[in-house]
């Protein structure tokens, strides 16, 4: 008898723990958290996990498992670290408008001494290629250099629109300034805006490559620079370098493989666009765009009539992703994905990020383990427990049946 019991009470056990992983095994995988001793705390994705995610990680969850075997979710908040930028306009006047044998003056007074990194100009016209210099004064009288020799350009035909009018600059403090301009034609200044750009940096982590090519197509005019990962990561930034030391601009589509798929004719790849720029040789050539889990890159160049140029991948590096975690109560914290079908949750704390803490303390994240096949041992375990107590049953009814006849026959003897 006491052995029936604690068959009873082993099942018991079994179907309880399978009733509290209930809420997990929709998930394919899980990482154990450690370091819970806060109420909130942020978990820092590993990158292994985003090959495993849905593209928009919707599919990720963290859950608790207590003391009474309870399953609890814990609300979180994505963040994503990326580049911060508040930018304050300043009020000016142009007070003067003059040209020398250097070129064309544009004089700007701020009415106060204020911080300022950045002009924005503006030109009616739209093909040029123009030396600026950039100076300062407090009076009026006494100017120094703020920028020298700035290249400032323009190009708008039937194939492209490109402008890099933008003056960039250390924080300066001067009341006046002037922009001179080293053209031999009038530049007619539409419009101007004068700001202070406060400039946050994200967090970024490089990804590995492993192997990249580049092939120059004669006819179509374009060279195609194929990227492909040593594993899947998210990405959100690529930058180029060239070997050239000429002056080039180039139309550029940057593309991820999205899928693939076999056919009669062999493989079929699915490329989606990520952005659409210009290589050229004013700028850094940094490329940024939303966040995406891939693993192969093609980079499609319009070299149009020119040579074909040299060109170097930088860095290709995403921006560092974390949760933002709220834990109520004592349990065993997971940090579970792998759902193609999970919907993005929907947590109250979104609405109140100004309540969580500046300075949180990441948790610790285990390694991966497979929740199927620690569903599929339960299983096979609750299957065992399961056979022995019929077993047992079985056996005591036919125990309790033989007691039954011989007590039958006792009696009608």
């Amino acid at each position: 008898m006491r052995a029936i019991i604690n068959s009873l009470l082993s099942l018991m056990l079994v179907m309880l723990c399978t009733m509290a992983y209930a809420q997990m095994e929709h998930y394919h995988f899980k990482r154990e958290l450690s370091g819970v001793n806060e109420q909130w705390h942020k978990i820092i994705l590993p990158d292994e996990i985003f090959g495993k995610t849905t593209q928009n990680l919707s599919d990720i969850r963290v859950f608790g498992l207590t003391d009474k075997r309870d399953t609890i979710e814990v609300p979180y908040i994505l963040n994503i670290n990326g580049e911060k930028s508040i930018a304050k306009e300043l009020a000016f006047k142009i007070i003067n408008t003059s040209h020398t044998g250097s070129g064309y003056y544009f004089t700007f007074d701020i009415a106060e001494t204020l911080l300022m990194n950045q002009i924005n100009l503006s030109f009616q016209q739209r093909n040029f290629d123009w030396q600026v210099t950039l100076e300062g004064s407090h009076d009026l009288n006494r100017w120094f250099t703020v920028l020298k020799n700035y290249r400032i350009l323009s190009i708008k035909n039937e194939f492209t629109d490109f402008q890099f009018t933008t003056l960039v600059f250390p924080e300066s403090n001067y009341r006046f300034y002037r922009v001179l301009v080293n053209s031999k034609e009038m530049p007619e200044l539409m419009e101007a805006s004068l700001k202070m750009q406060e400039f946050t940096d994200g967090k970024y982590k490089n990804f590995l490559i492993k192997y990249i090519t580049q092939t120059d197509h004669k006819q179509s005019r374009q060279s195609e620079i194929d990227i492909v990962l040593a594993a899947p990561s998210r990405i959100s930034k690529i930058r180029f370098r060239t070997a050239e030391n000429y002056d080039y601009y180039r139309p550029l589509t940057i593309k991820y493989l999205a899928d693939s798929f076999k056919t009669e004719q062999g493989w079929k790849y699915n490329y989606k666009t990520l952005t659409t720029g210009i290589l050229n040789s004013l700028d850094k050539n940094e490329f940024k765009f939303n966040s995406t889990t891939l693993d192969k890159l093609k980079i499609v160049i319009e070299n149009q009539n020119n040579q074909a140029l040299s060109v170097e991948v930088d860095e290709v590096s995403g921006y560092v992703h974390e949760l933002l975690a709220r834990f109520t109560q004592p349990a065993t914290y997971f940090l579970v994905y792998g759902n193609k079908t999970a919907a993005r949750p929907r947590y109250d704390v979104e609405y109140f990020t100004n309540q969580i803490p500046e300075n949180l303390m990441p948790l610790l994240t285990g390694e991966e383990l497979s929740i199927q096949e620690l569903n599929a041992s339960t299983k096979d375990q609750f299957l065992n427990k399961e056979l022995l107590l019929w077993g047992i049953i079985i056996l005591i009814i036919l125990l309790l049946g033989w007691f039954t006849i011989r007590m039958m026959l006792k009696v009608d003897k």
